[in-house]
């Protein structure tokens, strides 16, 4: 007589175990993947990835006395880092979440891009000494001496804006630009001559409507241009001014001058700070009673350097 006897199966009582422990270990890997992968960012990371580019920008920086053409290679790329920084910062702010891995690729290539600027000098091809001294008398002919300058933290300065801003238009990661008003000297230098242009940005905003009766609008500067040169910086609003009847004699009258030497002399019909505006922690700019926050072009903002500046100057 012939006897069958049926496989185990995962239905028989001999193959449910081993289904099962197969099952939930593809369960726990499934969501332990899940969990590093929603791992959320906090603001202190974002905060650590832009002091990162911040110091790449030093790197990039240093690198551009040894090989001009490669800084500017990672100068572009440096750039579109920092504003993909700056889109995860107001992604988190917004959503209140974000995805480790979206953080930890553009991290990535910061480091990237702060070890090829830093490895340019390590593998640097170092010329006989012969050669090398003939190159450094051509290279002081032909090249003018520069030197750095610095500007510390805490420094202030003038802007004027080139465009209009209202909370009820605006958006977050609009650009806008604005225009120094007198030279920022430092140790007897010319950091910042007057008439650079400053680059800002909104990162918050809140119009005004029947129920949110206080406008808010959050700008902040990330760059100025000295000489055709763009610098990262970070600069926080202190003070919006009224800036109708602006003198076309600003860069006249501010050179030499000091750090804000605006008030008095160079604005015309100055009436302090704008009506209506209060400026709160972290350059937040609100207007009450259901009015917009509304900065007329050529308004004047008074903007504080939060982290030191390395500016390349004429000697």
């Amino acid at each position: 007589m012939l006897c069958i006897h049926p496989h185990p199966t995962a239905h028989s009582p001999r193959g449910r175990g081993p289904a099962r422990a197969a099952l939930t270990a593809l369960l726990v890997a499934g969501l332990a993947a899940s969990a590093a992968a929603q791992q959320n960012v906090t603001q202190l990371d974002i905060q650590r990835l832009q002091d990162n580019v911040y110091q790449a920008s030093t790197d990039v920086l240093q690198l551009r006395s040894r090989d001009a053409s490669r800084a500017d290679q990672l100068q572009a790329e440096l750039d579109e880092l920092r504003d993909e920084v700056i889109y995860l910062k107001v992604k988190l702010r917004k959503e209140r979440s974000l995805v480790r891995s979206e953080y930890a690729d553009v991290r990535d290539r910061v480091e990237d891009l702060r070890t090829r600027a830093r490895g340019d000098a390590a593998n640097a091809y170092s010329p006989g000494p012969s050669t090398q001294s003939g190159r450094q008398a051509a290279t002081r002919a032909t090249t003018p001496t520069r030197g750095t300058t610095a500007i510390p933290a805490g420094t202030e300065l003038d802007v004027r804006l080139s465009s209009s801003l209202n909370s009820g238009k605006a958006v977050v990661e609009d650009r806008f630009e604005a225009t120094t008003l007198v030279d920022l000297n430092v140790d007897g230098r010319t950091a910042v001559p007057a008439g650079s242009v400053v680059r800002g940005v909104v990162t918050a905003v809140e119009p005004a409507t029947r129920t949110n009766r206080t406008a808010k609008m959050t700008v902040s500067f990330d760059q100025v241009t000295v000489n055709g040169r763009a610098y990262p910086i970070r600069g926080t609003v202190t003070q919006a001014i009224e800036g109708e009847g602006i003198k076309g004699e600003a860069g006249r009258l501010g050179t030499g001058a000091g750090v804000g030497a605006i008030i008095g002399g160079i604005l015309g019909g100055f009436k302090g700070a704008l009506a209506g505006i209060l400026i709160g922690a972290g350059g937040t700019l609100a207007a009450t009673e259901g009015r917009e926050v509304e900065l007329p072009q050529g308004s004047v903002l008074r903007v504080r350097i939060d982290s030191p500046v390395t500016i390349q100057t004429a000697r």
